[in-house]
């Protein structure tokens, strides 16, 4: 891989980074614990790949129509967004300076880019540059998508203990949703005009989305609230 090739395999998620940082405007999460949760997403690549080849040891993907959505959620979005949720939750969601709902979000974010970039290197390493371009507009963005997500209910789980469960719940199961969604409709061979509905679903949740991280229109209370998307 030539070093452009490797500075645009990780371009796009460092900018979504930056992005989210900047959106942050009330109390700026440390820079070396930014490092981190990004280095923890880049480790979480690890787990997931443990968590799928345990998968596929019960489910192999065999393009039928059933056995895809099987392994695009039960394997594949199962195993990555738990493996980045075990970092937000049981390390970050620990941390004194977590202390506003909106870091969920930006430490997700984190984790969620770093994941994106290790896996961005692999595919661009082996694909060149019409997968990097392709990986900028669709898989980045939506491995954000689902770290915003995720981001968003544990951040409110984090200061609202009368509901914290159901949101730690939600901020699990809604991004494998999203994400088993999103890889099933790609995955599957049977219908070639439902692949379209990932990049349709792609765009109208990154729109609220976009919602969630402007501060005047995401709800997000500074300790406290009973949020729903």
């Amino acid at each position: 891989m030539t070093l452009t090739l490797f500075l645009l395999s990780i371009a796009p998620a460092l900018a979504i980074c930056g992005y989210v940082i900047h959106k942050d405007r009330f109390d700026k999460e440390p820079f070396g614990l930014l490092v981190l949760a990004f280095l923890f997403g880049v480790g979480s690549i690890f787990p997931a790949i443990v968590g799928t080849l345990i998968g596929e040891q019960f489910l192999t993907y065999n393009g039928s129509f059933i056995n895809t959505a099987l392994y695009a959620f039960f394997v594949v979005a199962l195993s990555e967004e738990f493996a980045k949720f075990i970092f937000l939750r049981f390390i970050l969601f620990n941390r004194k300076a977590f202390s506003e709902p909106m870091d969920g979000i930006v430490y997700a974010v984190m984790i969620g880019m770093g994941f994106a970039s290790f896996e961005n290197i692999l595919y661009v390493a082996e694909g060149g540059w019409s997968v990097a371009i392709m990986r900028m507009i669709t898989a980045v963005p939506a491995h954000a998508i689902f770290a915003v997500i995720m981001g968003y209910y544990i951040g409110l789980a984090k200061f609202d203990l009368t509901h914290r469960n159901e949101f730690i719940k939600k901020g699990l199961i809604y991004p494998i949703l999203l994400h088993g969604a999103y890889d099933f409709f790609l995955l599957q061979k049977n219908m070639s005009a439902l692949s379209l509905l990932a990049f349709i679903g792609l765009y109208y949740t990154g729109k609220h989305v976009m919602q969630l991280l402007n501060p005047s229109d995401n709800n997000l209370p500074k300790r406290n609230g009973n949020n729903d998307i």
